[in-house]
């Protein structure tokens, strides 16, 4: 990318690298936008003396606390609003669009794919399907057939599969009556009933906890052997048993905090010793985003996962999650568990780029390097900032900006960076979380260094 780029933009008064769309690409959209009727993203934000965020409100739940930003094309790790402002996007889609914004090889893949046949349903067989889950399976090591994959669209479907595999398994191959899932406190595992119920966050349980399936959870401190044992003991006590446990090697949402290998070797020997499964929630930190494929493997080599579930970068910005097992926990039948969309040939085509991408182009040396150079550059603000930043977390290009003050800056920190041009998102009220495209280049984090640095000056000046 670095060879490609040609031209300098400005965030604020700090150049970086840009990619140029070819000319083409810029016809292509100028025709799409004059044939299909869209105005200019300027009359867009003002239609009928109405700003955007007034035209949502009318027709669009309010379910999202959105950045008064809209944001109209992007270009590798680059987004553009529709006044023309450009930003450094070290969000990338909440750690999703591992390629960046507008990269040829998942467009070129996407639509290929969608002019042969996008959609079939899982009625029959589809062999990007297959392709995928080989490659899958195989970065998980072993022989083949010790994995399998089950596919569908997000993160929580997969999650929410990991679930009733688990349970099915403790049930039927182990003989439970009432068997609980374990979880680590600071946890998210995604938006639907049992997800959520998973995840042990009572923000996230609705008013009275409403949302929250009763009594199928129970709960542990993270990287806490002691407080693991004792809702081992718990299960037992009470004669329902542990189904399994499920973990995010790195908890992201959380606010970026780091599994301890200490503890995930407790933690894989305790479920051995009990029989419950090991499920690894790699939504955000896998696929290459620690600087390895997969977050877990920062551990032993034997703390392997008996089920492992992914998506966001795995779809490079195309919805697709995958569940993964093993045989000895493979219980699924036809009818147990099924998705319309799940596995469809246009996700498995986005899938197989970013399958490409990570095989032959470097992604994951990419995001080691890039990552290594995002953490130098994190520790220099830590030293610089020491009355303003606490801690320095994360792996890879899963970083974290932990703040010393409990006053929710981190929201604040977030919009002073935007002003500046800078995309972060907050991971909890104290730590801002970087996690820019995997093909990010050296300019582009010295340049989100730089901007990070700035804003940290002016956060403090208004303290």
């Amino acid at each position: 990318r670095d060879q490609m780029a040609s031209g300098l933009i400005s965030f604020g008064k700090l150049p970086t690298t840009m990619m140029i769309l070819p000319m083409v690409s810029i016809l292509v959209l100028l025709f799409v936008e004059g044939a299909s009727g869209l105005a200019a993203p300027q009359q867009q934000q003002q239609q009928g003396g109405k700003t955007m965020a007034e035209q949502f409100e009318a027709v669009v739940q309010s379910t999202y606390g959105r950045y008064p930003i809209t944001m109209v094309r992007g270009s590798g790790c680059e987004l553009f609003d529709d006044t023309g402002k450009a930003y450094l996007d070290f969000v990338a889609g909440i750690a999703t669009c591992c390629l960046g914004h507008g990269d040829e090889r998942l467009a070129t893949a996407v639509s290929e794919q969608m002019r042969k046949v996008h959609h079939v349903s899982n009625l029959y067989y589809i062999p990007e399907q297959l392709k995928l889950a080989e490659w899958l399976t195989g970065t998980l090591g072993g022989g083949k057939g010790e994995y399998r994959a089950f596919f569908c669209n997000s993160g929580g479907e997969a999650n929410e599969a990991a679930l009733k595999v688990a349970l099915k398994h403790a049930v039927v191959e182990r003989g439970l009556e009432d068997p609980v899932i374990l979880t680590a406190e600071g946890s998210f595992h995604g938006r639907t009933m049992a997800t959520i119920s998973a995840t042990a966050q009572p923000k996230y349980h609705g008013p009275k906890a409403c949302w929250k399936v009763k009594d199928k959870f129970d709960h542990f401190a993270y990287n806490d052997v002691a407080s693991l044992e004792a809702a081992f003991a718990r299960s037992s006590a009470s004669g329902r048993g542990v189904a399994a446990v499920l973990i995010e090697p790195l908890q992201g949402e959380g606010g970026v905090v780091n599994g301890d290998p200490w503890f995930f070797r407790a933690l894989r020997d305790l479920c051995d010793r009990h029989g419950a499964l090991l499920a690894f929630d790699e939504v955000q930190c896998g696929v290459g985003r620690t600087g390895k494929m997969w977050g877990h493997q920062y551990f032993d080599d034997d703390v392997t996962p008996d089920v492992l579930t992914c998506a966001k970068a795995l779809g490079g910005g195309v919805p697709l999650g995958a569940m993964l097992c093993k045989s000895h926990c493979d219980v699924f039948a036809p009818g147990d568990h099924a998705t319309t969309y799940g596995g469809n040939p246009l996700a498995c085509a986005a899938g197989l780029a970013v399958a490409s991408a990570v095989d032959d182009d470097g992604l994951i040396d990419n995001a080691r390097q890039r990552g290594d150079q995002l953490k130098a550059g994190l520790d220099r603000l830590l030293q610089d900032h020491p009355a303003t930043v606490a801690e320095v977390r994360g792996r890879g290009l899963l970083r974290g900006l932990r703040l010393r003050d409990d006053e929710a800056p981190a929201a604040t920190l977030v919009q002073l960076c935007a002003d500046d041009g800078l995309l972060v998102v907050p991971a909890g009220p104290t730590v801002v979380r970087l996690v820019p495209p995997l093909v990010v280049s050296e300019l582009q984090v010295e340049a989100a260094i730089d901007i990070l640095d700035a804003a940290l000056a002016k956060l403090e000046a208004t303290t």
